[in-house]
């Protein structure tokens, strides 16, 4: 079996917690697997582990301080970030985490992952009710949406007696986290995967400042593109008008209308998946003004619309065209899970993501989510309530499962 964390050159961060003591093993593990290893020690994690072991399992030097006199010629928060493949931090504490969300950077450990063009990848540790505080749920959330991953943590007996979730996750979990993740952007990149995924809300014109359109933030189509993109997947984002800011090394075409969305939709096919996550208007006006419309003109106004073409339902049924994977999303009030079958039913795509609208701490114009996967055979897979970045990964983590 191919070994993908051969050579891989991983920057491990130990931060403080008495699970210190499980990152000497995952370096005995890692250095197994043939990957290369650089250690920064914190502060902290001196209470617990110390630099002769790290240096006896890495073979390396190990990083305390920022700045280093014996390291005259270079800027190790720089040279090391840029030296690794990613960033491990192997226990992260609730401390380091509210430290990253703020983007204090006050050590070597903060400095360099500030300064990190790489992924940075956390395997929290602390006592469950530390774990479970709002204050750590939001730094979380933040540090999703900046795009770090997260390995665990579990639930079990704690150190401090207390049991619950908060423990830092098994040695060979993590490595076999960091193995898959290799694997997949390995195996992803050779098949040269393409993909399109819309977004945002559409307008429908009535006239030339008057339009119709609905609470969309783009936000969750937004992070699927981003999650795509570093997995290696060629994407492009086509967008409704959000106030984000459009995601680095992603072609974003920008369209108002349903009928735009369409025609650019027409001309990105053929794509090996599509994710049609925008909340395209369903009918758009009948008579559209070119003139603003007076108001002294008249008492009421009636407005006659019509239909727009379905843009998930082309893509499924266009047979020539069609993606080898093509997902839908349902924006639900109300019988969430029977609607969107029932979408998926009528407009043929392979998967439907469906999520409740009608509650506005989740979904449109809201910074989390909680969604269901449903697949045509009719099994399900359940997002609970969390940032839309995290909803994200793993939604392309089960795309990129399906290409493997």
């Amino acid at each position: 079996m191919k070994n993908y964390t051969k050579d891989k050159k991983i920057l491990l961060i130990i931060g403080g917690g008495i699970s210190a003591y499980k990152s000497l093993d995952l370096i005995r593990i890692l250095k197994k697997m043939e990957a290369e290893i650089k250690v920064v020690l914190t502060s902290a994690g001196k209470n617990f582990v110390t630099s002769l072991s790290i240096t006896s399992l890495s073979k390396n030097k190990v990083y305390e301080d920022l700045f280093d006199e014996k390291n005259e010629s270079e800027i190790d928060h720089i040279a090391l970030s840029r030296w690794c493949d990613v960033i491990l931090v192997a226990p992260v504490t609730a401390n380091s985490i509210a430290k990253f969300a703020s983007g204090r950077s006050d050590d070597l450990a903060s400095t360099l992952i500030l300064a990190s063009n790489k992924q940075v990848i956390l395997v929290p540790a602390m006592n469950v009710r530390m774990w479970i505080h709002e204050a750590t749920r939001l730094n979380m959330k933040k540090l999703f949406n900046y795009g770090y991953l997260s390995i665990g943590p579990e639930v079990g007996d704690m150190a401090c007696g207390e049991y619950g979730e908060g423990k830092m996750s098994n040695p060979n979990e993590i490595a076999n986290y960091l193995e898959k993740y290799f694997s997949d952007k390995k195996i992803i990149a050779k098949k040269k995967l393409s993909a399109l995924v819309t977004a945002g809300p559409t307008r429908e014109y009535l006239d030339p400042i008057r339009y119709l359109t609905n609470d969309s933030s783009g936000k969750q189509g937004y992070e699927i593109a981003k999650c795509l993109s570093k997995y290696g997947v060629n994407t492009t984002l086509i967008s409704g008008p959000t106030e984000l800011f459009d995601p680095v090394n992603i072609k974003v075409i920008k369209v108002k209308t349903a009928q735009e969305m369409m025609e650019e939709t027409k001309r990105i096919l053929p794509v090996d998946v599509a994710v049609c996550a925008a909340a395209v208007c369903d009918f758009k006006i009948k008579n559209y003004s070119r003139e603003k419309i007076k108001k002294t003109k008249y008492d009421q106004l009636n407005i006659n619309l019509k239909k727009n073409d379905d843009i998930l339902e082309f893509i499924s049924k266009h047979n020539s065209l069609r993606p080898k994977l093509v997902i839908g999303f349902a924006a639900e009030t109300n019988n969430i899970i029977k609607f969107a079958k029932e979408k998926m039913a009528q407009k043929h795509c392979d998967w439907i993501v469906a999520n409740d609208v009608s509650n506005y701490n989740n979904g449109f114009n809201s910074d989390e989510n909680e969604v269901s996967i449903i697949y045509k055979n009719n099994k399900i897979d359940k997002i609970h309530k969390n940032s839309k970045a995290f909803i994200a990964d793993k939604i392309t983590n089960k795309i990129i499962d399906n290409f493997i």
